[in-house]
């Protein structure tokens, strides 16, 4: 049985998230129908990532299985044949080794968060960046960013309902920068929890705005109470960019295949 990798890119707005709910449209709801619509197959979609309802993403990576061999290529036109209108769209698709897991072979995430940092508010970029029009100190909010780098307790920026088994994590990077009226926040980890990057964005934002030291944003890590987090950026400045995995798992399964299926 077939395993096939896609990376995916989409506009979170009009979704209640990546993962199927009983109530509303969701991004792996879509790409379930749209691959039986081409292929005639049920199949289940797992995705690195779970969004939620009205993060976007410009690198989300998932797989599924299929009982019959298609060209690569030919998945990624039919699903992105299949999927309009809605607003995503698959960059890529790529046969790998039935060992590959979208979830579960990941070694890192990677997120991006926007805050647009002007005093007019965004036209073409509604719904895509957190707008905030009193200024904000990039590096201010770039220097407490450092001290959540690192393997912490991080139960203050963690959901209420997040299902993540420990709250301690290893937070890789969380670099802040300010890129012409935008501030960029980039986090990587191996994973995240529920919230957490969006929570961690808030607080840095009560830094750059002046109402928090660097100093607070520590006692609020250390608190290890989700009391004592920021108030949560909204989810629509939020994107997941890319996801890695070791090489082993990726490498192409046509070295697998019988000659005859070889292309030329």
């Amino acid at each position: 049985m077939p395993r096939y990798r896609i990376t995916i890119e989409y506009d979170g707005t009009p979704f209640v998230g990546w993962q199927i709910q009983a109530d509303g449209q969701s991004v792996q709801g879509e790409l379930v129908r749209a691959i039986a619509k081409f292929s005639g197959e049920e199949t289940s979609v797992r995705g690195a990532g779970r969004t939620d309802a009205g993060v976007h993403a410009l690198g989300q990576v998932a797989h599924f299985d299929l009982q019959k061999r298609w060209e690569p290529f030919k998945i990624r036109e039919a699903l992105n044949f299949h999927l309009k209108p809605n607003p995503i769209v698959v960059l890529d698709c790529t046969e790998v080794p039935p060992t590959f897991d979208a979830r579960f072979s990941a070694t890192a995430r990677h997120y991006l968060y926007r805050i647009l940092n002007r005093r007019a508010p965004p036209a073409l970029d509604r719904n895509r960046v957190w707008w905030q029009p009193i200024p904000l100190d990039a590096d201010l909010m770039h220097e407490a960013a450092q001290k959540l780098v690192g393997r912490h307790d991080f139960s203050t920026f963690r959901a209420a309902g997040c299902q993540a088994k420990s709250p301690v994590k290893t937070l890789d990077r969380l670099d802040v920068s300010r890129v012409g009226q935008e501030i960029h926040i980039r986090a990587s980890a191996r994973s995240f929890m529920h919230n957490q990057v969006r929570s961690m964005v808030g607080s840095l934002k009560l830094v750059g705005a002046g109402r928090w030291s660097v100093a607070d944003l520590v006692g609020a890590l250390e608190a290890r109470d989700r009391k004592a987090c920021g108030p949560v950026a909204p989810a629509h400045g939020l994107y997941l960019v890319g996801v890695d995995f070791p090489a082993d798992v990726t490498a192409s399964a046509a070295a697998d295949k019988a000659p005859d299926d070889l292309d030329d």
